[in-house]
């Protein structure tokens, strides 16, 4: 078995240096545990999957902690959040850094419990699936912000990408890049994993139901979010549908997309959009079996969309960077037109905002820019250098303050 060097490797071996306790987060099977068991193989390791090591340390922690002593590594801590504050005792009574190392697939319960039991004890990152980067061995590990000092450095390790069609729809998971894996199999398996063993206890429906709703998610991924259009589809109340999309988001199956808040801005549409993480999975269950089917498809733009939004969200993951209050979209009417302008994202840095506009196209024009201008009303802000990602085969300037970049730029 070959193992993929993850980009985030440093900045992790660094927080585990310096804090006394560190927590990975991401979705089932994106690597976490071979991560950390290639990177620290001299801890002990638990696993809450089992139910039997669960039981202990909810029971007897102390004889838990004679069986598996420091420094460890206990993978999906969130199945037993009381160890937590046997956690928090053992950390306060030593100096010592690097005492645990933590990992789970669901955020809010872990977060919850991190604020309630080890809050300035615990130094968090977050691991998503493969990036374009990982796959294709580029070592270049900068968050994608479009100044000129950004894209100067990222052209000197540049490669191109020659398939990408294929990548994305066999999507981001390590195991299909590290065996010769049945994508279907793969993913049908995953599927009823994360069915049985991540939200089985959380929902109050059967399997079926379920996956009827994940796939009515997939098929609106890039889209605003409408809970009312869901609910019709799946034949389930909007209560039920609201619950059902917070699981998927704290399970790291899906994105929100959050539009950009700013007075100025009071006619923006205030719902977000939601993105799958993953566009295999999300390939999966629509049913498009192979990367040419998808790439001729209704939905390869918003498949595309999906695609180059989670490897700029991976871009920020991987530096070790919170990309939650840096990255929007708008959507909203000009009051001196009836006309909608949309920006497809707004990355926020130092105060510059950045439009980015992404389009299936390998002809981008200089029009696809034209809803920028409406980020210069919000007076506290400037706006930066707007871009194109698209498939055009080299940066080209559109105007001044426009340019197309081809996406290995991201």
């Amino acid at each position: 078995m070959t193992y993929i060097e993850r980009a985030i490797t440093p900045i992790l071996k660094k927080r585990v240096q310096t804090s006394k306790c560190a927590l990975l987060i991401g979705a089932r099977q994106v690597g976490k545990s071979t991560l950390l068991k290639n990177i620290f193989p001299e801890y002990n390791r638990a696993n809450f999957d089992d139910r039997l090591t669960r039981l202990q340390a909810k029971e007897e922690p102390k004889l838990f902690f004679l069986n598996h002593p420091c420094p460890l590594f206990i993978d999906e801590v969130q199945k037993e959040n009381s160890i937590l504050e046997d956690i928090k005792m053992k950390v306060d009574e030593s100096e010592e850094r690097g005492q645990f190392i933590l990992s789970g697939s669901q955020r809010l319960e872990l977060m919850k419990g991190m604020s309630e039991s080890l809050a300035g004890r615990v130094s968090i990152a977050e691991l998503a699936g493969l990036s374009l980067r990982e796959i294709k061995g580029v070592k270049f590990n900068r968050h994608f912000v479009p100044t000129e000092e950004y894209l100067t450095a990222r052209e000197k390790e540049m490669i191109t990408y020659n398939n990408l069609w294929e990548i994305i729809h066999k999507g981001s998971y390590p195991e299909l890049y590290d065996v010769e894996r049945d994508w279907q199999e793969y993913y049908s398996s995953y599927v009823s994993t994360y069915l049985e063993r991540d939200i089985n206890e959380l929902i109050a429906t059967d399997s079926i139901t379920f996956t009827k709703f994940l796939t009515a998610v997939a098929a609106r991924t890039g889209e605003i979010l409408n809970y009312a259009n869901i609910a019709s589809e799946v034949g389930v109340s909007e209560p039920t549908i609201k619950k059902w999309i917070s699981i998927l988001e704290r399970t790291g199956i899906v994105f929100l997309l959050q539009p950009y808040s700013a007075s100025a801005l009071n006619r923006a549409i205030k719902s977000p959009k939601i993105y799958f993480r993953d566009t295999g999975l999300a390939c999966y269950l629509t049913r498009w079996l192979t990367a040419d089917a998808l790439k001729c498809s209704a939905v390869a733009g918003n498949m595309f969309e999906t695609f180059i939004v989670s490897e700029i969200l991976k871009s920020y993951m991987n530096e070790g960077k919170d990309y939650k209050f840096s990255i929007f979209y708008y959507r909203g009417k000009d009051r001196s037109s009836s006309n909608e302008n949309e920006i497809d994202l707004i990355i926020e840095e130092d105060g510059v905002l950045y439009p980015v506009e992404i389009k299936m196209s390998g002809n981008p024009k200089a029009i696809m820019g034209s809803a920028n201008q409406v980020l210069d009303k919000i007076v506290d802000k400037s706006r930066g250098m707007g871009v194109i990602l698209c498939l055009v085969d080299k940066k080209t300037y559109l105007r001044e303050n426009l340019v197309a970049l081809p996406i290995e730029y991201i």
